[in-house]
């Protein structure tokens, strides 16, 4: 290949967590990589900037309990080359009633995963939790070991900071409009609305919402992966009970399964909050969202006064942020070659529907592995092949709700 600056072996399209991992892995294992991005580095209009995200290996779909297990093992080896810390540990907490068809294929999934879980009971937990959470009689609770808060706006500029270091070329504002096959010399051709050309042998795409938009301009194929804005909300610990949540105790990540799906961690970048949140959201175009429409809480507000037994000031949340989802139909990824005219020479990530930042270690794993030879060294790739949507509109069948709720429009 030639010395060109606008020349390399890997372009990355996406500059979020999985663009920035897969940069990472493709620098890693000495390929010339450029990753592009179309706003600043570390914004906030996309899914990967914030505060926190939580980390869990309890899944209903028993595929993505190995992903869970390399990506945490991935993130300490990426925070120990860095020199700092993204990732801190805490148990975690599944709830739901006890015929939740859902919390029984987690117990299913990490039975079949031989990971190690306890089933408590409503009492077994107040005990647990010296009385900071609760269940109703009805309900059982899975508690596990592995659990944990990810930093999000700092892991991005880790493995930013990491694939730089391996030699990466990293560019911002640079919005990709057009990718097209060199039919002269081999190899794929990116270019930008600034009027920028550059070349690579492969490419992969990690654009996150804009995913959809970027894969139909190029091929006219209508990916189903459909962008919806979320919002977190963070409530106020009553006075003298802020130790209590405080993450470094034992207080567990959690999610709370049936309608709504409910999920938080541990209080720690906002002194004396917690995050408590509804899984869900309204679609939206990403270049048009409406940025935190309002929202009905009223059964989160009723489900948390159930849960913390007085000790949050549950009438309105202290603090809202915005964030977005990339859904599919199934809420499985996407991880896959484009095909047609690009056959294995463009790589697609995305559709990560709430759920994917926790494994972008691995992910940024997968994506290298399927762009540089072919396949993905140990994972299991058919619950995330584009093509299964063919087969059946919805994608993959599952045998249980769900998890993630849409609202039809802002209220």
């Amino acid at each position: 290949m030639g010395s060109s600056t606008n020349e390399f072996d890997i372009i990355v399209i996406g500059g979020g967590i999985m663009g920035s991992s897969t940069a990472y892995q493709t620098a890693k294992r000495g390929c010339k990589t450029l990753l592009l991005e179309q706003f600043d580095f570390l914004h906030h209009l996309g899914s990967s900037h914030g505060e926190s995200r939580s980390i869990r290996a309890t899944y209903p779909e028993d595929y993505y309990t190995d992903m869970v297990l390399e990506a945490s093992k991935l993130w300490r080896e990426a925070e120990s080359e860095a020199g700092y810390k993204v990732y801190t540990s805490t148990p975690h907490l599944d709830m739901g009633p006890a015929n939740d068809a859902s919390l029984k294929a987690v117990i299913a999934s990490c039975q079949k995963n031989s990971f190690p879980f306890q089933i408590l009971d409503h009492r077994e937990v107040t005990n647990k939790f010296s009385g900071r959470l609760s269940i109703p009689e009805d309900w059982i609770a899975v508690y596990t070991e592995l659990g944990g808060v990810i930093k999000p706006t700092k892991a991005v500029s880790m493995f930013q900071a990491l694939a730089f270091g391996r030699g990466a070329v990293l560019k911002d504002k640079m919005e990709v409009k057009d990718i097209k096959r060199d039919e002269v010399r081999g190899g794929i051709a990116v270019f930008t609305t600034r009027g920028d050309k550059f070349w690579g042998r492969k490419c992969v795409v990690t654009a996150g919402a804009w995913t959809k938009k970027l894969v139909h301009s190029v091929t006219g194929h209508e990916l189903p992966i459909q962008p919806l804005e979320t919002a977190v909300w963070y409530w106020r610990i009553k006075e003298g009970h802020e130790e209590k949540y405080s993450i470094g105790g034992d207080f567990p990540t959690f999610a709370s399964y049936g309608q709504p799906y409910i999920y938080g961690t541990p209080s720690l970048e906002f002194p004396g909050l917690i995050k408590v949140a509804v899984h869900g959201g309204c679609p939206c175009d990403p270049d048009k969202r409406p940025w935190m429409p309002r929202r009905d809480i009223d059964s989160l507000k009723e489900w948390m006064e159930g849960r913390f037994l007085g000790l949050l000031d549950c009438s309105k949340p202290a603090f809202t942020q915005s964030c977005m989802y990339s859904m599919t139909p199934d809420e499985d990824f996407v991880l896959d070659f484009l095909g047609g005219e690009f056959g294995e020479d463009v790589v697609i990530g995305g559709g990560f529907s709430g759920h994917g930042f926790k494994m972008s270690p691995v992910i940024g794993r997968i994506l290298a592995d399927l762009v540089l030879t072919g396949s993905a060294e140990g994972v299991g790739l058919k619950h995330f092949r584009i093509k299964r949507f063919d087969e059946h509109p919805k994608g993959n069948i599952k045998e249980f709700a769900d998890q993630v709720g849409f609202i039809k429009s802002p209220l």
